[in-house]
């Protein structure tokens, strides 16, 4: 458990981790934290107003960082079978450069593994976005993340040989009617 409270420490000290989460490597940082959150985006050679996602542990993190969550996706992160980033309205208490131009923010709420214990340690949200240079291919397993994200990141989580879902979540956006536009199935 000491690379928990490793990671844990190096985003207490506003670092950038690689680390497994409930989906592919992700790159992450405090997603509260605008200096770490621009740190991402140069690490990944992203512009900013492409916006990332983050992750939180439960409902009551989630009510914690959007003004409202419509009733659709409540019962939709109650019924989903497979991880599923939903994108938010109104987001509050994060970053302001993780908020896209719309003023939304899109989430995703993890269940178990080493992402969702660390976000329980951190009671805060963390940014997740895939191990690549922007434009380049999701690595599919740790050994395909590129040598500048290994080198540029402050902290590796040793982790490599986890399993993990190796697909990226689904993103579906809801508009206020509860109607769903599915973005990345």
């Amino acid at each position: 458990m000491s690379e928990l409270y490793t990671a844990l420490e190096n985003l207490k000290q506003g670092k950038t981790i690689l680390y497994p989460t409930d989906t592919i490597w992700g790159l992450g940082c405090d997603a509260t934290n605008a200096k770490a959150v621009s740190k991402i985006y140069a690490i990944k050679n992203r512009i900013e107003s492409k916006a990332l996602i983050c992750l939180v542990s439960s409902l009551n993190m989630l009510k914690t960082h959007i003004e409202e969550i419509p009733e659709a996706a409540i019962h939709f992160l109650e019924t989903a079978t497979k991880p599923t980033t939903i994108i938010y309205n109104n987001p509050k208490l994060v970053a302001t450069n993780l908020i896209a131009q719309d003023n939304t923010l899109a989430i995703r709420m993890v269940h178990e593994g080493f992402a969702y214990e660390l976000i329980e340690l951190f009671q805060k949200p963390i940014v997740s976005t895939s191990a690549n240079i922007s434009g380049q291919a999701s690595p599919k397993s740790f050994k395909e993340i590129h040598e500048d994200i290994l080198k540029d990141v402050d902290y590796v989580v040793n982790l490599q040989n986890e399993k993990i879902n190796t697909k990226p979540s689904t993103i579906i956006k809801l508009d206020k009617d509860g109607n769903v536009t599915v973005l990345r199935p």
